[in-house]
C-alpha cells in the first residue's frame, strides 16, 4: 500500500497534426482532476513534427497552465519515437502514456491510480469493445495479437494500447532498454513488474483523424512479429524441410510410374507450376532474412530514437 502525502503524476502525450483536439483535450483533464486531492498533475505534450498550428496551439494553452511541458521534436519520428521521448522527460511518480484524441478515457485514471495505491506498478487499460473501430481493423486487430502470441515472448495482452499507468521504476527500466527500433506495446510487456488490468468502452476520437492507415498497420504488425520472435526465421527451415520431402516423394513416383508404363512426356504447365511455387518461396524466404537483417543493419548504426528541436518548460 502506497500512503504518500501527495503524488506526481505524469501525463505523455504524444501528438501529431493535432491542433483541434488539444483544447478539447485540456478541458477533459482540467474537469476530471480539479476535485483531484494530494495530486500534482505534469502534462508533458511530445510534438512529433506537426505540420500544422499544434506547437501553436500548445505554446498558447503553456501560457495558461504551467503544468504543461512541450517536447518538440526536430522531425516526424513515428508515435514509438515520440512516447519514449516523453517517457525520457516525465518525471512524476507514476505515468500515463494517453492519446490527447480522447478515445484514452482520462476519467479511469483516478482508478487507476487507486490500483497502484493498493501496491501495483502496471495498470492497464483494456478495451472491452473496438466499436469504434472499422471492421476491417477489428478483424486485423484479433489476428495481430493471435499470431503474435503465438509465435513471440512475452505475450501481449489482448485489446491493451499504450494506454497504462506505471510506476517510476517500470519508466526508468524501459528508458534503460537501448534498441533504437522501438515497439512499445512488446516493451511494456518485457519489462514485466505487478500488473492490474482496469475495462473500459473506447469512445470515438474526440475531433482530427486517424494517421494510421492500413499500409502503416501491416508495417506497425510487422515491427510487432520481429521485435520479439525469431519464429519467422526458423520456420523457413521446416517449410524447407516439407518442400524438400514432398520432391522427394514426388520423384519416387514418377520413377515407380516410368518403370510401370513407360516414359511420359512431362508436361510444361506442371514445370511453370513447380518452377514459380518454389521460386515464390525463395523469394518470400529471403524477404523474411532482410527484415532481419534491416533490423540489424539500423541498429548497428547506434542513431538516437530521436532528435529534440527545443524543450519548452512552463
Amino acid at each position: 500500500m502506497r500512503n504518500s502525502a501527495r503524488t506526481r503524476l505524469s501525463l505523455v502525450v504524444p501528438v501529431y497534426n493535432e491542433a483541434e483536439s488539444i483544447a478539447l483535450f485540456l478541458d477533459a483533464i482540467h474537469r476530471i482532476f480539479a476535485s483531484q486531492t494530494g495530486l500534482d498533475v505534469e502534462l508533458v505534450f511530445v510534438n512529433d513534427g506537426s505540420q500544422d498550428d499544434t506547437l501553436d496551439r500548445l505554446l498558447e494553452s503553456q501560457g495558461k497552465d504551467a503544468r504543461i511541458k512541450i517536447v518538440d521534436l526536430s522531425r516526424n519520428f513515428g508515435k514509438e519515437a515520440a512516447l519514449s521521448a516523453g517517457l525520457q522527460v516525465a518525471t512524476g511518480e507514476v505515468v500515463v502514456p494517453i492519446d490527447v484524441d480522447l478515445q484514452d478515457p482520462p476519467e479511469l485514471i483516478p482508478a487507476m491510480l487507486e490500483k497502484w495505491r493498493e501496491g501495483y506498478e502496471v495498470v492497464l487499460g483494456k478495451r472491452v469493445n473496438r466499436d469504434s473501430d472499422s471492421w476491417s481493423k477489428r478483424i486485423s486487430a484479433r489476428f495481430f495479437y493471435r499470431i503474435h502470441n503465438l509465435i513471440a515472448e512475452p505475450g501481449l495482452p489482448e485489446n491493451v494500447g499504450d494506454f497504462r499507468l506505471m510506476d517510476r521504476k517500470v519508466v526508468e527500466a524501459l528508458n534503460q532498454l537501448p534498441e533504437s527500433r522501438r515497439f512499445m506495446k512488446g516493451l511494456f510487456a518485457w519489462v514485466g513488474f505487478r500488473t492490474a488490468m482496469l475495462d473500459y468502452v473506447r469512445p470515438g476520437r474526440a475531433a482530427g483523424a486517424t494517421k494510421f492507415n492500413g499500409w502503416r498497420l501491416w508495417n506497425f504488425a510487422l515491427e510487432g512479429f520481429t521485435s520479439f520472435s525469431t519464429s519467422p526465421l526458423r520456420v523457413w527451415t521446416y517449410i524447407g524441410c516439407l518442400v524438400a520431402t514432398m520432391a522427394l516423394g514426388f520423384a519416387v513416383f514418377i520413377a515407380i510410374r516410368v518403370f510401370v508404363q513407360g516414359v511420359d512426356v512431362p508436361g510444361y504447365a506442371s514445370l511453370m507450376v513447380a518452377i514459380t511455387f518454389l521460386g515464390g518461396l525463395q523469394l518470400i524466404g529471403i524477404g523474411v532474412i532482410g527484415e532481419y537483417l534491416g533490423r540489424t543493419y539500423i541498429e548497428s548504426k547506434h542513431r538516437p530514437i530521436y532528435i529534440v528541436r527545443h524543450i519548452y518548460e512552463p
